[in-house]
């Protein structure tokens, strides 16, 4: 599922401003390996090259014990489909799949819409995904022996859990309040004029020629600074 959910979050990320428009083609962004450089943020498909597969393995065991030790009403639901063991086989196969470890999830987006709509369907509701949530912001909490000593992965792990609980609240239709904590921060592109053609700079959408040259010595932009004023100022430098 790495490719496919890869795409799609990204596809996502741009249309949102969190990426930018060419995050496809940027190789720290597709790359499968996290940067060593502790300002850039982990993708949740590179959680695999820091974590390796105990670690994600035992935080979705975490997340399972304590589903099994809730309320009658949530746990039973599990329970009616497998044991522990068995959820944190199939769980842990689907995260370390996304999260870059290869092949592990047999069946990927089928199998596992398959199990929403036909195993799971009782907590795809909002009662279901505050239970689920607070179980799991529980889980993280106490997982940070299991995160490598990169405060990046728990923001990394918070952005791959929200990119599918809004999946799964568009889905079937239910809204949510919950969060799990911070998501990765937007990256903004680093524009070099000097390497760009006149027509790419006048291509350029207004709000990110104006980001970009906001700050650089001897520029005097503001809010009444207008597109062609822009335009002409990034062409001269």
């Amino acid at each position: 599922m790495t490719e496919k959910i890869q795409r799609k979050y990204i596809d996502a990320a741009i249309e949102s401003k969190i990426l930018p428009a060419e995050a496809h083609r940027m190789a720290e962004i597709v790359s499968l390996s996290a940067s060593n450089n502790l300002s850039k943020p982990i993708q949740f498909w590179q959680l695999y090259s820091v974590l390796g597969p105990n670690s994600i393995v035992s935080i979705v065991h975490g997340f399972y014990n304590k589903v099994y030790q809730d309320e009658t009403w949530f746990r039973s639901i599990f329970a009616r489909i497998g044991d522990t063991s068995h959820h944190v086989k199939t769980q842990s196969s689907m995260w370390l799949d996304v999260m870059g470890g290869g092949f592990k999830y047999h069946g990927a987006e089928f199998r596992l819409d398959f199990h929403h709509q036909h195993n799971a369907f009782e907590i795809m509701n909002a009662k279901g995904a505050e239970r689920w949530m607070k179980l799991m912001v529980e889980t993280l909490d106490e997982s940070q022996a299991y995160m490598a000593g990169d405060q990046r992965v728990r923001i990394s792990i918070n952005t791959f859990l929200c990119y599918f609980m809004e999946k799964y609240a568009t889905d079937f239709g239910f809204k949510h309040d919950g969060i799990f904590g911070p998501t990765n921060a937007a990256i903004k592109r680093k524009l070099n004029f000097l390497n760009m053609t006149d027509a790419i700079i006048e291509a350029l959408p207004e709000a990110e020629l104006r980001e970009a040259l906001v700050g650089r010595r001897g520029m005097d932009i503001s809010e009444n600074t207008d597109r062609n004023e822009l335009i002409q100022k990034a062409k001269s430098l």
